[in-house]
């Protein structure tokens, strides 16, 4: 199948459920929504046609303008050599997803660092808690409204000074 045939067939399989299509960008996507994403990913896994086994990536990227999070999966269908990926949209304030570790295992540890430096929750997971952070660390590091600590348990948060307090600072 090619990109704009995936797309289509999604659009009519879940006609209600995507919001955006690019089947003809250089990244070959849908978007949709967190409260679609679960029955859509498992018709991409599970449908003869479709067959997108494997996942190549998961990432999360944060739209602070538009008070949005997002997890993008790069999929691909092994058997045909297709990619095709599904930007999955979610509120900043409330960021649940469903899990998908049960379709693709690889989704294991991504949902786990994504969870870890965007706090974002993904529902039904087998293990989620923080995989690059102590589990005491406050915050998500990777959001853009991220204020990184001062220091932490006495370490030093960053080894440089404020301008003003530099002694031989040129200005």
């Amino acid at each position: 199948m090619t990109p704009t045939q995936i797309a289509q067939r999604l659009a009519e399989r879940f006609p209600n459920a995507i919001t955006a299509s690019f089947p003809t960008d250089k990244h070959v996507r849908i978007h949709t929504s967190a409260e679609h994403w679960r029955v859509m990913a498992e018709f991409l896994r599970h449908d003869p046609e479709m067959h997108f086994d494997w996942l190549g990536c998961l990432s999360a990227v944060d739209y602070l303008a538009d008070n949005k999070l997002c997890v993008v999966y790069d999929l691909r269908n092994t058997a045909t050599n297709q990619w095709f990926a599904v930007k999955v949209y979610m509120d900043r304030d409330n960021p649940h997803i469903c899990s998908v570790v049960d379709l693709w295992p690889g989704a294991n540890w991504h949902e786990r660092e994504a969870y870890d430096l965007m706090g974002i929750i993904f529902d039904g997971h087998p293990d989620l808690r923080r995989i690059l952070l102590p589990e005491d660390w406050v915050g998500h590091p990777l959001r853009k409204d991220y204020v990184f600590p001062r220091e932490y348990h006495g370490i030093p948060g960053s080894t440089e000074l404020d301008w003003q307090q530099k002694p031989d600072y040129p200005g």
